[in-house]
C-alpha cells in the first residue's frame, strides 16, 4: 500500500520510470531472440539397423556390437558412442568432437561398415 501512496505523492517520478522501462525496454525486445529453442550444434550421427525377428539378445550379439567396433576404429574424432537394442532393432548414436564437420562425419560414419 506504501507504493500506491507515494505514486500518489510524486507522479511525476512515476511517469519518468515508466517512460525510461519503455524506452530501454524497446531495444533489448528487439535484440532478444524470437525462437524458443537456442541453436545447438552438437554433431551426433545415429544409425539404425533393423533384423526383423532377431532377438535381444542376438542383435546385440551380432549387430550392435560388431557395429560399435567396427565404428569405433573406422571413424575419427569420435567422443563417445551410445546404443540401445531392441527385439530386432539397434540404434547407435556416435557422438562427435565440437567443430566436426558433419557431413564429413555422417560420410566416414557410414563407408565404416562396408
Amino acid at each position: 500500500m506504501w507504493i500506491v501512496r507515494l505514486a500518489l505523492r510524486r507522479p511525476y517520478t512515476f511517469v519518468v520510470a515508466s517512460l525510461l522501462v519503455v524506452i530501454l525496454g524497446a531495444p533489448t525486445i528487439r535484440e532478444t531472440p524470437k525462437d524458443i529453442f537456442p541453436t545447438i550444434d552438437i554433431p551426433v550421427v545415429s544409425v539404425v539397423w533393423t533384423y526383423t525377428g532377431l532377438s535381444t539378445q542376438d542383435m546385440e550379439k551380432q549387430i550392435t556390437t560388431f557395429s560399435e567396433f567396427s565404428t569405433s576404429f573406422a571413424v575419427n574424432n569420435i567422443k563417445n558412442i551410445e546404443s540401445q537394442t531392441l527385439n530386432g532393432v539397434a540404434v547407435v548414436k556416435i557422438y562427435f568432437q565440437p567443430g566436426v564437420d558433419v557431413a564429413a562425419a555422417v560420410t566416414s560414419a557410414t563407408r565404416s561398415r562396408w
